[in-house]
């Protein structure tokens, strides 16, 4: 499973609206999630359109309109989300539930490649079902208070961020221009600690 750039836009586009309604914000108009979210707008647009659809937000027209969860973030998995945008999580079609299709091997109850295929889904679909947009949303809120970051959408007086030391700036400046990866800076360690798969 490989996430295309609509499937990442549209899993940050809930986030930040799940992090909109954990601050108190009703709706976000959606030049402010483009923009937030550095994200081309009329790109956006379009998924916008396909997770309303799906009855995964709510939009509101008019001139003080916006975006919104359609339903409680605890109530919208990962899994769900990236199934709307980029389809079934299985590899292989013969190893998927949502869109099963036969494969081309000649006995696919003993085929080797399918039995890989299968523990791979099965992985992937017990992260990705197991968490929700509010386990996301309750990390990345975490991580952001803990590194005194301003709160996207929140109003301005949760916005302003506690003022850093200049030198302390500099070398979070640099840091910030590598970006790492760190097998704690993951959502499963955040919320569970060590843990194994």
């Amino acid at each position: 499973m490989k996430l295309s750039k609509k499937g990442e836009y549209a899993l940050r586009s809930m986030i930040g609206l799940g992090i909109a309604a954990e601050v108190g914000r009703t709706l976000v108009q959606l030049p402010e999630l483009a923009d937030n979210e550095q994200l081309p707008q009329k790109f956006l647009e379009q998924i916008m359109l396909r997770l309303r659809e799906e009855k995964l937000v709510v939009g509101v027209r008019g001139k003080f309109g916006g975006y919104r969860l359609a339903k409680p973030a605890a109530k919208i998995t990962i899994g769900s989300i990236i199934r709307v945008i980029d389809g079934p999580l299985a590899p292989l079609g013969c190893v998927s539930q949502s869109a099963y299709q036969k494969c081309t091997c000649p006995d696919e109850a003993h085929c080797g490649l399918r039995m890989l295929m299968l523990d791979v889904r099965n992985a992937i679909t017990g992260i990705l079902d197991r968490y929700t947009l509010a386990d996301v949303v309750e990390v990345t809120l975490r991580k952001l208070r803990r590194g005194n970051q301003p709160l996207p959408y929140a109003p301005e007086s949760e916005a302003v961020p506690v003022r850093v030391p200049a030198t302390h700036a500099r070398r979070l400046a640099r840091r910030a221009t590598k970006p790492r990866l760190d097998e704690t800076e993951g959502v499963l360690h955040q919320l569970l600690g060590d843990y194994t798969i």
